[in-house]
């Protein structure tokens, strides 16, 4: 899954500082994947603590929870609080679902289905021993954005809560990269199509490879770029 533009040196303060300012952005794709149409300006003034006319109350309040998530996340990978754990994650869906899911900040006590797919999440009883499992296979996957991506994955596809995986997947993905010194890779929603149609075709299949493929194309050249500069002035001054 290697190529040379993902050689980038790993730098936390670097990629926390990136993602902190990118997160209207991120609030705003994640929210409009979930079919809430907030523009990027009405999600940077509500942000701004300044309410926006026009939207219903569960929806600003969906857009606040996601906000509040990442603020967690930034808090923890700060400081050096972050890991994939069923606690971490617990925690922040207790954020990131505040009045959104059936029940929030724990695993989900009863059965669920996917819509669009034959596909049958695991039975509620079998959740922590599956959480343990992701953690244990992971640990076995070396690159960072590898080992990033197939714990989004699996957590979609386990279903671990009610309501907000997907979105919970994504904390954990970004926390476990922002924690390791990696720029976030945010989801564009207009993107929003394609990622339908390949998260329909990673459930039936459990096939990772058109997923990976797909996320690592939405990360940023910019950001890339950015996260590179450094090391291309080491580089030169070393050259001299």
């Amino acid at each position: 899954m290697q190529d040379a533009r993902w050689h980038m040196p790993p730098n936390k303060a670097k990629a926390l500082m990136l993602a902190k300012r990118q997160l209207s952005e991120l609030v705003c794709d994640a929210v409009n994947l979930e079919g809430i149409n907030y523009t990027l300006p009405e999600v940077q003034t509500l942000l701004d603590g300044i309410t926006v006319g026009g939207h219903k109350l569960s929806d600003q309040q969906i857009v606040l929870n996601q906000s509040n998530a990442w603020q967690k996340v930034f808090a923890l990978v700060k400081n050096d609080q972050f890991a994939v754990t069923a606690e971490v994650a617990c925690e922040l869906h207790g954020i990131a679902a505040k009045e959104d899911a059936l029940e929030w900040g724990q695993f989900r006590s009863g059965g669920v289905s996917i819509a669009g797919t034959e596909y049958m999440p695991p039975p509620a009883d079998q959740l922590s021993k599956l959480f343990a499992e992701m953690i244990e296979k992971a640990e076995q996957i070396s690159d960072v954005y590898d080992r990033a991506i197939f714990y989004f994955l699996r957590m979609a596809r386990s279903q671990f809560f009610y309501d907000v995986n997907k979105r919970m997947g994504r904390f954990m993905m970004n926390g476990f990269l922002l924690h390791n010194g990696y720029p976030a890779i945010n989801l564009p929603a207009k993107r929003q199509l394609e990622f339908n149609r390949l998260m329909l075709d990673f459930y039936a299949t459990g096939d990772q490879d058109a997923m990976n493929n797909f996320l690592r194309s939405c990360l940023d050249e910019k950001i890339i770029n950015i996260m590179k500069e450094n090391q291309i002035q080491g580089q030169a001054a070393h050259n001299h």
